[in-house]
């Protein structure tokens, strides 16, 4: 008996092992395909950051127990400042016998600046889990486009700032090119974000993140001075 305890406890410490192995590889792979891609896109590059980018005043930036951020690149991209980085959050859950474990939530995400001082307005994917949240508050914007409607959710305390960003133009391109992709303006700064993938989807994530940017109505300036 007592060997058959030695062979299970000797088999799952090789488990843990590979597992950690396999986890360090994909780190190391995911760091040197970032920077890469940084070098190819004349952008800086660092896998610690040096901005506190987790302090920024986004509402992301607030979800979890704990959050982190790393693998960052910055610089301008097509004449935009931006900051591209891998942010987490995680959640903290206690199991019957009194252990703890964690689940980590994972996303590429871009900061850029913008020429306004805005309310704060998030925009992401309409699901089951915010029309809940929508039912129990009162900062679900709606708009007249049914189809918009069903397909993203605009959370904000400012419908006038709300109707301003979101016309017919930006909403026809939400719809056509942004299903999967989630957004915040705060201030002078937005944030664009989806669940993380691989090192080249940051590409397709600066590109949804300044199509954006270069949308935002002239009268939000206008209306929102900076």
């Amino acid at each position: 008996m007592e060997s058959v305890f030695v062979v299970v406890f000797v088999v799952f410490g090789i488990a843990v092992a590979v597992l950690a192995y396999y986890g360090y590889r994909s780190r190391l792979d995911r760091e040197r395909g970032l920077r890469s891609l940084a070098l190819a896109e004349g952008l800086d590059f660092a896998t610690e950051d040096p901005f506190d980018t987790a302090g920024q005043p986004f509402s992301l930036m607030q979800e979890g127990e704990g959050r982190g951020v790393e693998n960052v690149l910055w610089g301008f991209w097509h004449g935009l400042e931006v900051r591209v980085f891998d942010y987490w959050y995680y959640e903290e859950s206690s199991g019957a016998e009194g252990g703890s474990s964690r689940s980590y939530t994972r996303f590429d995400c871009v900061i850029a600046l913008i020429e306004a001082s805005c309310p704060q307005l998030r925009i992401g994917p309409e699901n089951v889990l915010t029309r809940i949240a929508s039912a129990l508050s009162f900062d679900d914007i709606a708009f007249e486009s049914d189809e918009f409607n069903r397909a993203f959710h605009v959370q904000g305390r400012d419908r006038r700032f709300a109707t301003a960003l979101c016309d017919a133009r930006m909403m026809d391109w939400l719809l056509g090119n942004a299903l999967g992709y989630s957004f915040e303006v705060t201030g002078d700064r937005m944030l664009c974000w989806t669940p993380q993938g691989h090192a080249e989807a940051k590409l397709d994530l600066l590109a949804i993140a300044k199509t954006f940017h270069d949308r935002i109505p002239p009268v939000v300036a206008s209306l929102y001075p900076r």
